[in-house]
């Protein structure tokens, strides 16, 4: 089995559903073919007066562990050429996790703050060997694609909007956070402050869980709550937006 980084870009127009419905789609997608899909993350890139975007500038990245990239890519292909939206210049990206390298992620964080080019970015996926191709339109969804998958590397980027066979926006409600790692793969409760929270403690979901990628870890982030019933929540949406754009 492979460890695969795919990223996505520029799926639809202002009357469409977005790049991160669509990632979400693709998880159903690789998830019936047997594939281990770990999480997805949403990346917020530079937003310019010289850059096309639909709404917002984000790209996705899909982690997923699977037997055959080739494959991965034809699935990848077909689904999104299936669903671009008119007008939309879909970018798609694959790679094995390894090859994903620091001109990589550099690659992704400069995406954060500058303008970049399709011509730089596909000399990039040459050089390293990545697979990256236009599918629709103009084919500038290939400088966030290529993008989300250094940002996924970095470690340092994103909010999940998938985490380990869940679509998070579905677990509400109060859990021990010991059974809440048993059913999404969190690796940490934190405060904002950075202090750990004991597994043996509870915690109120409300509805805008979005746990962020820090430090290579899957973090939810918490403030205290009054409630008798449990003793943290999970921060405001402001907060997570924050700290994972």
């Amino acid at each position: 089995m492979i460890e695969l980084l795919i990223g996505i870009d520029d799926t639809d127009n202002k009357n469409t559903r977005g790049t991160g419905f669509r990632s979400r789609q693709m998880a159903d997608l690789f998830s019936k073919e047997g594939y281990e899909v770990l999480e997805i993350l949403r990346h917020q890139l530079f937003v310019h007066d010289d850059i096309p975007y639909t709404s917002q500038n984000s790209s996705a990245s899909i982690h997923i562990i699977a037997d055959d990239i080739d494959k991965v890519i034809n699935l990848s292909r077909d689904f999104l050429n299936e669903i671009a939206a008119d007008g939309s210049d879909v970018g798609l990206c694959v790679s094995t996790f390894e090859k994903v390298n620091q001109e990589i992620i550099d690659w992704g964080r400069n995406a954060k703050k500058t303008v970049l080019t399709k011509k730089d970015a596909l000399a990039l996926a040459a050089k390293h060997q990545i697979h990256l191709e236009g599918l629709t339109g103009t084919h500038d969804g290939i400088i966030g694609s290529l993008a989300a998958i250094g940002l996924r590397k970095w470690g340092n980027d994103g909010r999940c909007i998938w985490l380990q066979g869940h679509e998070i926006r579905d677990i509400k409600g109060i859990h021990q956070i010991s059974s809440l790692k048993k059913i999404v793969n969190i690796d940490e409760v934190q405060t904002t402050e950075g202090m750990v929270i004991d597994d043996e403690e509870y915690l109120d979901i409300n509805e805008w869980f979005r746990p962020a990628m820090k430090n290579s870890k899957i973090i939810t982030y918490v403030e205290p709550t009054k409630n008798t019933s449990n003793e943290w929540k999970v921060v405001s949406k402001e907060y997570i937006k924050s700290i994972s754009n």
